[in-house]
């Protein structure tokens, strides 16, 4: 969300103020834009992982402050509930072999985090949905104690004015019926539910527009390859139950307006793009602000005086519209610079495989942007916002549409056009060969077996009942077999079904 917020109510004359405030920030960026004001020395990737903590019977365990007052890092910080932490990697290039030291960096974060975890009594848990959730972990009182998080929450019922409706038709596991999940919420914590990795890159202004509309067409085939969130409050539901599950728990608009078009605050957009500007410029035209605090600031004045100008309001406006692909204004020691940040993969299940998630998308997404006839070009928007929901429900299952060949299974148009595209970006952009086939090579053989954290997870949960578990009982084993072998740090198309 950008920063910390003041924990004081909101007056009327605020939202005016604050309204006011994002116009001139935007106005500001518009000049920094044409002004060619951003500096880029080099392409820099950055990662965030969200996590969770279990106790011994695989349970959500409240314990994230104990935990982190034992971690001691600034690189973990609090998430919205108090099952929840987040690990921001530090940046850096790209190029080299960058990407073997950010795994090795990954995993020595994550060992240090689940040794201080265990001395506290609890395990970390990287997966898309923690499948021992249950309706009492969203009360309110779970949220973490934070003003940002209990504002949020507020805001968003007071817009919404009734209670978060989750409503899901599953995909059954096999041989079963699809299973169904309608259920309410007092809080905003079912978003909490949703843990992810969020992929960053820094580009120039000038090759944003081309990167975010790669983005927007690799996030079907993103999720259906990467899925790892089949189980929601007990229920077998998408592959990706994250996808729908965010979109509902943020929602402001009653069912009043969502009838009248109103676009959610978890977003894919609507349009293929030709500058970053589009974007910023989306968010403050379809979304009123949902905590409008101002700064002293005056971002103008701020660029006329050869300062850099922090246009907090307009970031913070940005860090509550949850697009997919989100645009990122930031400034480091002094210097602005522009970011696309990618949110549609889960954590988990291994370092390994979020490693490989992240090659695979920084590559297919140069040159996906570098092509001479873009393949946003080829097809529509609607096509990509298809293509994104039907990879979250059915993962490998699914069919989705790509240009000049039509509809066909992630793993085949991965196989077939996506991957030696990967291979190519990460060529372009001088990633070591040992680095790209690592990495590349855990896609290959994941579309070759068909197995994804998702499918794993409902293999063993149905093997399990079909041997007299009931289903909590087979989440909750399940899920101890899963931290060990995520632990183990093998690829989850290597986990046997047992």
């Amino acid at each position: 969300m950008g920063k910390d917020v003041s924990p004081d109510a909101f007056r009327p004359q605020d939202r005016g103020r604050y309204r006011r405030k994002v116009q001139r920030c935007l106005d500001t960026l518009a000049r920094m834009l044409s002004d060619g004001s951003f500096s880029f020395p080099r392409k820099h990737i950055g990662l965030e992982v969200e996590l969770n903590l279990v106790d011994g019977g695989m349970r959500p365990s409240m314990s994230n402050a104990a935990v982190l007052d034992a971690l001691g890092n600034s690189s973990f910080t609090t998430e919205l509930s108090q099952h929840n932490m987040e690990l921001n990697v530090p940046p850096r290039p790209l190029d080299g072999d960058s990407a073997l030291q950010l795994e090795d960096d990954l995993r020595s974060y994550l060992d240090a985090a689940g040794d201080k975890a265990e001395e506290t009594g609890v395990l970390l848990a990287m997966i898309g949905i923690l499948p021992t959730l249950s309706h009492e972990h969203f009360d309110q009182k779970w949220l973490t104690n934070n003003s940002r998080y209990a504002l949020l929450n507020d805001q968003i019922f007071a817009a919404r004015g009734e209670q978060t409706v989750l409503s899901l038709e599953g995909v059954g596991l096999s041989g079963q019926r699809p299973e169904r999940l309608r259920a309410h919420a007092e809080s905003i914590l079912p978003e909490a539910a949703c843990t992810s990795v969020q992929l960053h890159l820094q580009v120039a202004p000038e090759e944003f527009a081309a990167h975010w509309n790669a983005a927007q067409c690799l996030a079907g085939v993103q999720v259906a390859l990467g899925s790892n969130s089949p189980f929601l409050l007990g229920k077998a539901l998408w592959h990706e139950t994250r996808i729908p599950l965010f979109l509902q728990a943020t929602d402001t608009r009653p069912e009043e307006l969502k009838n009248q078009g109103v676009r959610p605050r978890v977003w894919f957009g609507e349009r293929w793009i030709t500058s970053i500007f589009d974007l910023f410029e989306e968010n403050v035209r379809y979304f009123p602000g949902l905590l409008p605090e101002t700064d002293d600031e005056d971002p103008v004045e701020a660029l006329e005086s050869g300062q850099v100008p922090k246009l907090s309001e307009l970031r913070l406006h940005n860090g509550t519209v949850w697009r997919w692909n989100r645009p990122v204004y930031d400034v480091v020691d002094g210097k602005p610079h522009l970011r696309v940040e990618n949110r549609v993969l889960p954590a988990g299940p291994t370092v390994l495989d979020m490693m490989a998630n992240a090659a695979f998308f920084y590559g297919a997404q140069r040159a996906l942007a570098e092509q001479e006839r873009p393949v946003w070009t080829q097809m529509s928007f609607q096509a990509a916002e298809e293509n994104l929901y039907a990879g979250a429900r059915n993962g490998f299952d699914a069919q989705l549409y790509w240009p000049g060949i039509g509809w066909i299974p992630p793993d085949e148009l991965v196989l077939r056009v996506l991957l030696p595209l990967a291979h190519e970006g990460l060529r372009n952009s001088d990633v070591s060969d040992t680095a790209a086939q690592r990495y590349l090579g855990v896609i290959e053989q994941r579309c070759l077996t068909r197995r994804t954290g998702s499918s794993w997870q409902r293999e063993v949960v149905g093997l399990a009942q079909a041997r007299g578990m009931d289903r909590d009982s087979a989440l909750a084993a399940m899920l101890a077999r899963y931290l060990e072998l995520s632990k183990a740090g093998e690829p989850v198309h290597a986990w046997a079904v047992t």
